[in-house]
């Protein structure tokens, strides 16, 4: 039994949530995100909660189950506070800038990295080593700082490259003599 499917999601002040069969869609003040829930769980709108349950007692039923509670929560919370990532620059000589939409990363490579940010995301460099990526919706936002830090991940002996702020970089020891 999915103990987080059980849980009713509620519907936020500000946001305005429709139930289309099995599309939920949700209105808010960052935007507006939809989600198709599979035909292997039951979507219910009653007094301000939406509930899920799975259509039967398979295994796939239940595993779409969880997830699609999850899936509803995050359009919930994208289309009314947002999601951000935060991404952060180590090396001697890294750095990010902003030209209008483009991020340039200069990241020890013989050329400058230009990263296009898609639409509804927004990126920030707060400082020359810290990039701020937010937007409402969460799977392009984790899209986005993952393109991003593929370009140079940390490496573990010096910790050089692109981590995610929160991220531990499990170091090495270099040579011994």
């Amino acid at each position: 039994m999915s103990r987080i499917g059980k849980k009713p999601v509620s519907i936020p002040d500000g946001v305005t949530a429709s139930l289309d069969g099995q599309t939920v869609t949700a209105k808010g003040p960052k935007g507006e995100l939809s989600f198709v829930v599979n035909e292997q769980v039951l979507v219910k709108m009653e007094d301000g909660k939406i509930s899920v349950d799975p259509a039967n007692q398979s295994k796939e039923a239940r595993s779409f189950w969880g997830m699609s509670r999850t899936m509803i929560e995050n359009i919930f919370t994208g289309v009314k506070d947002g999601f951000s990532k935060t991404l952060e620059i180590n090396g001697v000589g890294y750095r990010a800038a902003m030209q209008g939409n483009k991020l340039q990363l200069s990241l020890g490579f013989s050329h400058e990295v230009v990263y296009t940010a898609p639409e509804n995301v927004t990126i920030q460099v707060t400082k020359p080593t810290e990039i701020v990526i937010s937007g409402h919706d969460k799977q392009v936002v984790g899209q986005v700082a993952a393109e991003i830090r593929a370009h140079r991940p940390p490496e573990p002996y010096k910790g050089k490259g692109v981590k995610y702020a929160d991220e531990v970089i499990f170091r090495k020891e270099g040579k011994k003599k």
